[in-house]
């Protein structure tokens, strides 16, 4: 159920308000129209979405999360914790489980933004420190050593830049973890399902097949982000009257629409009538289809020559025409 209504959605909640005060007056005809009327608006206005108010459906406070997904992804979820360096880092969740309805063991990982306050600060609103990172990359090879199939789940503004996480080696963390994605010898399947944002969601994302939702985001830097950088305009609200975040966004191609044409992005997985935070049960059920169809003929494949494929496919992206 959604829990908040983003600014462009305003129209449309205004219409579905009047639906309910005819239904409340006994008036079902004219709530039904306004229903159908609300529905329309609705359809139309995420037909046309730009890239900025896709980025504000992406973060979207009521949209699934990797808890929410793992739950109806996994069966017999087993969490595994710790880098066995420094700690737990409830930011990146990862642990083993069958695949529902596949019979396929597999190893999940992916980032958790938490679903209200407290468990968003528990887990650190879904940016990792580097004992979380390091954590992936010891259930990956645990994946490979006994050729366990590995999913990830990207939803991250980004990796955490405190302090404490500088101090103890955040950059080396995301890049042996990326390091990681690309020598697993099992396959890899990523998704990216709400923000993916710069290193932090890289680090899980280097897949032998990325898929992302219709309406997720994924890119280098947020777009108030580059805005702040490239106009360095003194306020850098999102939205607000000097912001040029959606300008930015345009511009940095943040979409999966654009991104499948750069050829970033493998698979764009349909989401619901507005949004995955409408209907995640809909949504995740669609997930859950996208993976499976991309995993299947993935372990059929010879491990060195999946590797190799992995490791060519992003080489790729980087070389100039």
């Amino acid at each position: 159920m959604t829990t908040a209504t983003l600014d462009f959605e305003k129209p449309i909640a205004t219409i579905q308000a009047r639906a309910a005060d005819y239904r409340a007056a006994g008036d079902e005809a004219g709530a039904k129209h306004a229903e159908g009327a609300a529905r329309r608006l609705l359809a139309e206005t995420y037909a046309r979405l730009t890239p900025w108010q896709k980025t504000q459906v992406a973060r979207h406070p009521s949209r699934p999360h990797f808890c929410d997904m793992v739950k109806a992804l996994v069966e017999d979820f087993t969490p595994l914790a710790g880098d066995r360096a420094f700690g737990e880092d409830h930011a990146i969740v990862g642990g083993l489980g069958r695949l529902r309805g596949q019979n396929v063991p597999v190893m999940v990982i992916g980032h958790e933004k938490g679903n209200d306050t407290a468990s968003r600060v528990k887990h650190n609103f879904g940016m990792g420190r580097p004992e979380g990172y390091r954590k992936a990359i010891r259930l990956i090879e645990l994946a490979s050593r006994f050729n366990v199939p590995v999913v990830t789940l990207v939803d991250t503004a980004g990796a955490f830049p405190g302090l404490d996480a500088e101090e103890r080696g955040q950059a080396e963390a995301i890049a042996r973890a990326t390091e990681a994605c690309l020598a697993a010898s099992v396959p890899i399947i990523a998704a990216i399902t709400g923000e993916g944002g710069s290193g932090g969601a890289v680090a899980l994302a280097a897949a032998d097949r990325v898929i992302m939702f219709e309406h997720a985001v994924y890119a280098v830097i947020s777009p108030e982000g580059c805005a702040s950088i490239l106009w360095r305009t003194a306020d850098k609200t999102p939205g607000g009257a000097n912001s040029h975040a959606p300008e930015a966004a345009e511009a940095m191609r943040v979409t999966a629409a654009d991104l499948k044409a750069l050829g970033v992005i493998d698979v764009i997985v349909t989401e619901p009538l507005g949004g995955a935070h409408r209907d995640p049960a809909a949504a995740i059920a669609s997930l859950s289809m996208a993976i499976a169809a991309e995993l299947t003929p993935l372990l059929a494949m010879d491990p060195v020559v999946l590797r190799k494929a992995r490791r060519n496919k992003f080489v790729e992206m980087g070389r100039l025409l």
